[in-house]
């Protein structure tokens, strides 16, 4: 059963894990960039807003390679105050001073941080330590609580989707042109697929994830079952359950 399920897993997860993925995704948006740090500064902020219909995410994420001028690093480094006043921009909860203070953060970031995003990442081995050391660096710019929500915690509880969904695109390098391959720092195997809704429904559906909440305890039993059948990219499998999940394979 298990020697099937990885095959099933396998199969779907090289059907989805192709080019053809990136048009309807938001990875698109980075993918119209080719520095790297054009691609992980605006990566990381279309990761942040990646909740709700997808059409939405690029819509949007275009929208804000627009307001930047399509240099997303050098607005981020050089925009002046004027600039920053001037931004108006809306996807959801995340407003024009969540983006105003995100801005300001990254800007901190690379001139504080050698290996910039990458190095400020690199505060532990263990993955829910990784993102709360890296959530207590992006918050030392001076901000509002409310822009909080927006950078998860998973000392808290929270599986951290967006977070671990930027560092699939950041780290794996595998190839078939979807991910980026950029750092170097943080290997494949200890990433954490980006557990949503959709990804824990399959998940369970396929009995891989008992638990009911999609939380950090939920992605932590989850990992231990796909690091068995895929130790060293665990998170090749994140596309076959999201794309199972939306393709509605198992509904038909």
């Amino acid at each position: 059963m298990q020697k099937e399920l990885k095959e099933y897993l396998d199969f779907y997860a090289d059907r989805f894990n192709n080019k053809s993925f990136i048009e309807d995704d938001p990875i698109s948006i980075p993918h119209q960039f080719s520095e790297r740090k054009d691609i992980e500064s605006i990566g990381f902020i279309i990761a942040t807003i990646s909740w709700g219909n997808r059409k939405s995410i690029i819509k949007n994420g275009n929208k804000l390679v627009d307001i930047m001028g399509g240099q997303p690093y050098e607005f981020i480094i050089n925009a002046s105050e004027k600039d920053l006043q001037d931004l108006h921009f809306v996807h959801r909860t995340f407003n024009t001073q969540d983006l105003q203070f995100f801005i300001l953060s990254l800007r901190s970031i690379y001139k504080d941080y050698n290996g910039g995003l990458e190095q400020a990442f690199c505060t532990s081995k263990i993955m829910s330590e990784r993102i709360y050391g890296f959530r207590k660096v992006f918050l030392k710019t001076t901000h509002e609580q409310r822009s909080e929500k927006h950078i998860s915690n998973p000392l808290k509880g929270s599986a951290a989707k967006r977070i671990n969904m930027f560092l699939r695109w950041m780290v794996r390098d595998d190839n078939k042109g979807v991910d980026f391959g950029l750092w170097n720092k943080i290997k494949p195997s200890e990433l954490y697929i980006p557990l949503d809704v959709h990804t824990g429904n399959v998940a369970r559906q396929l009995g891989l994830l008992k638990r009911k909440q999609n939380d950090w305890k939920a992605l932590e039993e989850l990992m231990s079952q796909l690091k068995e059948y895929n130790p060293n990219d665990p998170c090749h499998y994140d596309y076959a359950l999201f794309g199972i999940g939306v393709s509605g394979i198992l509904n038909n």
